[in-house]
Formats: C-alpha cells, sequence, structure tokens
C-alpha cells in the first residue's frame, strides 16, 4: 500500500495530458465542498425531538452552527500541517487519507446525532471531518499550479472551483435523503382543542393518564417544517427529522467518490513545462510576480505573509458567517413578509444558488487576475464588498415597510455577487502567493496561510450568531412592551415573570408572540441580521488596507539555488 500510495508512482510520461488531471482535483473538491452546506443541516438538527420545530431538550442553532465552525478550523489546522507533508509524500496519499477523515468523520458525526450527543457530532464532523477537508483541500492546489505555470489564476481556479459548488451538488442530495428518512411525530390536534399544561417552561399533554411533552406548530412554524403539516400540538420523540440517516449515507458517498479521484492524481515529471511556453523576462513581469522562491519558513518572516493572511482571513470572516446560516438568514429575513414566496423550498434553493456563484466566481476571478494583477482583483472585492454589504440592511427596512418582491430580487442579486467574489479570494490567493513567493513551496506555503480560514471560522459565526441573538433578544424584550399579560397567560400557559424560562425552553419564540401583538406591530425578524452586516462591511475595510500595501519580497528571503 505504500508503495501505491508513493509520489513516485503518480509521476506522468512526458506526453501526458495535463487537461486529465482538473477532473480529479474538481471531484475532491466537490465532495469537501458539500461543507458550504451546512446550513441545510441546521432545522432538522435543531428539532431532531421535536421534528416539526424545537423542543426543549433540542439543540439550539448556536451549538449547531458551531460544528460548521470546529470543522473549518481544523480545515486550516490540517492544511497548515499538510502543506508541507503534501511536498514530500505527494497528491496521492494525502488525498486518500483525506477521503477516509471526511467520510469516516460523517459516518462518527452520525452516531452523534443518533445518540443525541453534540460532542461526538464535534469530534466525528468537526475534528476528523474537519481534517479531511484541510487535507483535500491543499492536495491538488499545488499539483495544478506545476501542471500549469503559464495560467496560475486559472489553475488555482480549477483546482478550487469544485469546492464552491460542492454545496450546489449537496444541497439537493442532502435534501432529498433528509426527506426519504422523515417520519412525522404525532399530531394530536389543533391547539384550542387540547389541554396544554406548562411546567418549567415546556408545553405537556396528558396522553393516558401520563403527560408528555408536545411542541406547538403555528403558521410560521408549518412554512418551515421539512413535510409541511397543519397546525397543532405534536408529540416529542415520536418521529424522525432524518437526519442522522442522511449522515451515514452521504459519509459513504463521499468516501468512495475521494479514494477513486486520489488514486487519479498525477505529478508533471521533473523541469517539465508547457509546449511552447516560456517563463517571462523580469522586466516583463507585474512588479509583485517575483522570478525567485522563497522557502516555506522563511515565507513566516516576510510581512508579505501576514499581509496576505490578513487579507484572506477578514475576506473570508465576511462570508463564512453568512454561510453557515444562509438558509436561516433568508428565511428570518422575507419569509414573515414574503411568505408566500419564501417558504422551506425558496431558502434550500438560495443555498444551491450561493454554491453556483461561488463556484462561478472562483473560476472567473481567478482566471480574470492572470491579467489584470492580483492586487487589483482584491481591490474590487474589497471596495464592491463594502457597497454589498451595507445595503443588506436597508433592503431589510425596506421590504419591512413595503414587502415589495423587488427587494427581494435586489438581497439576492446582492448577496450572490459577495458569495462571487468570496470564492474569488480563495481561488486567487494561490497564484496571489506564487507570484509573491515563487511556486516551489507554494503549497506548503498555502497550507500555513490557511490558519487564517480557522480563524475565520471562529470569527465569522461566533459574530453572526452572537450579533443575532442580541438582536433576538432585544426584539422579544420590545415586544413584551405592547403585549397585554392577559394575552401572554392565555397564549404560553403561563405569567409574563416567566418569560426568560419560556424563551429558554423554546416555547416563546419572536414568531409566537407575534400572534398575540397588537394590529399593526412591525414583525422585527426581516432586522435581525443589520449588525452582522454593518460590521462584515467594516473588516473589508481593514483588508483593503493590507492589500493596498502589498510589495514584493526582499531578496534576503530569496533561495540561492
Amino acid at each position: 500500500m505504500s508503495g501505491l500510495l508513493s509520489r513516485e508512482r503518480i509521476i506522468a510520461p512526458a506526453d501526458y495530458n495535463r487537461w486529465r488531471v482538473p477532473v480529479a482535483s474538481v471531484a475532491i473538491h466537490l465532495c469537501i465542498g458539500s461543507v458550504y452546506a451546512w446550513s441545510i443541516y441546521n432545522p432538522s438538527l435543531t428539532r431532531v425531538f421535536g421534528v416539526v420545530t424545537s423542543s426543549g431538550d433540542d439543540w439550539n442553532l448556536s451549538q449547531v452552527v458551531w460544528v460548521f465552525t470546529v470543522a473549518i478550523v481544523f480545515l486550516g489546522l490540517a492544511a497548515a500541517f499538510a502543506g508541507k507533508w503534501l511536498e514530500n509524500v505527494g497528491p496521492r496519499k494525502v488525498g486518500v487519507v483525506a477521503a477516509c477523515c471526511w467520510g469516516g468523520g460523517y459516518i462518527v458525526g452520525g452516531f452523534g446525532i443518533a445518540t443525541h450527543q453534540l460532542w461526538l457530532l464535534y469530534l466525528g464532523y468537526g475534528v476528523i471531518g474537519g481534517c479531511g477537508l484541510g487535507l483535500g483541500y491543499v492536495s491538488p492546489v499545488s499539483t495544478l499550479i506545476r501542471w500549469f505555470p503559464d495560467r496560475r489564476g486559472m489553475a488555482a481556479g480549477m483546482a478550487i472551483m469544485g469546492f464552491g459548488g460542492g454545496a450546489m451538488i449537496g444541497t439537493p442530495l442532502k435534501e432529498y435523503f433528509i426527506r426519504l428518512f422523515y417520519r412525522a411525530p404525532e399530531f394530536l390536534g389543533a391547539a384550542s382543542d387540547v389541554n396544554l399544561v406548562t411546567e418549567a417552561g415546556r408545553r405537556f399533554v396528558e396522553v393516558g393518564g401520563v403527560l408528555q411533552e408536545v411542541v406547538v406548530a403555528g403558521a410560521a412554524e408549518v412554512r418551515n417544517m421539512t413535510i409541511p403539516g397543519p397546525e397543532g400540538v405534536y408529540v416529542v420523540n415520536s418521529g424522525a427529522s432524518g437526519v442522522a440517516e442522511t449522515f451515514f449515507v452521504i459519509g459513504l458517498i463521499y468516501l468512495v467518490v475521494m479514494l477513486l479521484a486520489a488514486f487519479s492524481y498525477r505529478l508533471p515529471p521533473a523541469g517539465w513545462k508547457p509546449a511552447g511556453w516560456e517563463e517571462p523576462a523580469a522586466e516583463e513581469r507585474d512588479a509583485l510576480i517575483s522570478g525567485n522562491d522563497v522557502d516555506i519558513d522563511q515565507a513566516l518572516k516576510t510581512p508579505q505573509f501576514y499581509q496576505l493572511w490578513v487579507v484572506l482571513c477578514l475576506n473570508v470572516t465576511a462570508g463564512i458567517g453568512v454561510l453557515g446560516v444562509a438558509r436561516t438568514m433568508i428565511t428570518e429575513i422575507f419569509g414573515t413578509t414574503l411568505p408566500n414566496t419564501v417558504d422551506a423550498a425558496f431558502a434550500a434553493t438560495y443555498v444551491v444558488m450561493i454554491s453556483a456563484f461561488n463556484m462561478v466566481g472562483r473560476f472567473i476571478w481567478a482566471s480574470t487576475s492572470d491579467y489584470i494583477g492580483r492586487r487589483n482583483t482584491y481591490w474590487i472585492f474589497f471596495v464592491l464588498g463594502i457597497a454589498l454589504y451595507l445595503s443588506i440592511p436597508f433592503t431589510a427596512a425596506q421590504v419591512s415597510a413595503d414587502p415589495s418582491i423587488i427587494w427581494l430580487i435586489y438581497f439576492y442579486a446582492a448577496t450572490m455577487i459577495i458569495f462571487t467574489m468570496y470564492g474569488g479570494g480563495f481561488a486567487t490567493i494561490p497564484a496571489y502567493l506564487a507570484d509573491i513567493f515563487g511556486t516551489r513551496y507554494v503549497g506548503g506555503i498555502h497550507g500555513r496561510l490557511l490558519t487564517a480560514w480557522s480563524t475565520a471560522g471562529v470569527l465569522g459565526p461566533l459574530a453572526i450568531t452572537s450579533l443575532r441573538q442580541s438582536s433576538v433578544n432585544s426584539a422579544i424584550t420590545d415586544l413584551m412592551a405592547t403585549i397585554n399579560p392577559n394575552d401572554f397567560l392565555a397564549q404560553f400557559g403561563a405569567p409574563v415573570d416567566q418569560l426568560e424560562v419560556l424563551v429558554a425552553q423554546n416555547s416563546v419564540t419572536i414568531s409566537r408572540l407575534m400572534e398575540i401583538a397588537p394590529a399593526g406591530t412591525t414583525n422585527p425578524t426581516s432586522g435581525l441580521y443589520n449588525s452582522t452586516m454593518i460590521l462584515m462591511a467594516a473588516l473589508l475595510a481593514i483588508a483593503l488596507v493590507s492589500n493596498a500595501l502589498m510589495k514584493p519580497v526582499e531578496a534576503k528571503h530569496h533561495i540561492v539555488d
């Protein structure tokens, strides 16, 4: 097996067609890129027991979003380690280990969901799966840059394009299996026809002389059900959300596909270059494109490495938090104002489109950078990105005041452009590194730089979940100031002084409060992400400055052969 996976075993003959190499790269990245469709799992993971809506024992959104965060953290850490290892052992061995970690991590995570042990979900999908992400991510990048020295940006775009498109294929696949394994809980009837009891913030109904915990699904919850059912009362832990079984099946599929792709990797022979191509002379190159190489460890001693680290970290932070809650976000911003348009199916399609634009942006922006330069490409990312992020709070305010479809169209277009640049930033950074530090050790340097992704994987979700929760708490407080205490008691079976407990047990939500709010009360749900978008624009402004200050590496850091 060691010989089968060795670097020497995958050296291609001199006449090998280099266009066969991107196929394996894209296949692996399509599998690991499905991490961007994590938000598809959020609704099911937050109602494993309640199924139709969250019960008191279910995980909350912040808890399950952090699984995605842990996966991204370990992606960066594994990539930092694998970059140097990759240069020694070659991409096949790294790709095989990546397949075992990503597919195996899914299966371990599935056991965590089935037994409702959050730590096991974190270990499987987050830690083991995250290592698979990092190993799978770096394995094709330096390989394709070596095969395409004449088009570094395009090569990096091809290598990383599949990662952006993974959610496009993964989303409908996951939706299909979740629906396949979904089983509706026992329905007891309309809330008005059932004698509800409230204890310690939870709702119960006496069935056969025994109190059983139930959840109450109103109009808002029905719209977000996996398979729509009637409004009313459902018995907790009497159905199945389908997400655990989906993890098992998806893990096996990814394991097989990634193993086949890893065994298809090939490396160019020593001294190989495309027919008819010569390295441009120094005077013909962009000022930032170096004709010299920098060692991996030496690169960490240059200011350019840390400038690019800041550029990548803040660009990713601005987008990754939104990616983690994309389905929830569009549902909350537009689901209350345009309920007939933005339903569960529309939200799932939105995640697919994010993936499509993320993927296309990786290839288009990276290829464009071959002509306009890497620094100019990032100028566009940051200036345009700031304007688009700042426009989203305005859009949310307008749709709340005037529920017109035009605001949904604008939001859709703005976020799709943002995600082309998010993906483009990932695809352009390897070529940017090759320009600054040379191509010899670009794989290892790229792996070290991906620790910026790990950092962003913490900062992005932390920002969006904490700011969103702060907005939710503020909205509930404002709504309570308008609600009659007697109406509250009738709705929730408990007095106002138990509000905090009821909120903690998911019995009181904004949508449930809006049912008893005075006529004409504005639903605050569409504005839950305003503060997040303003923060993201500020982060892009800092990244803009870091990119603007980029200069060539000093000669003292160059390798002297």
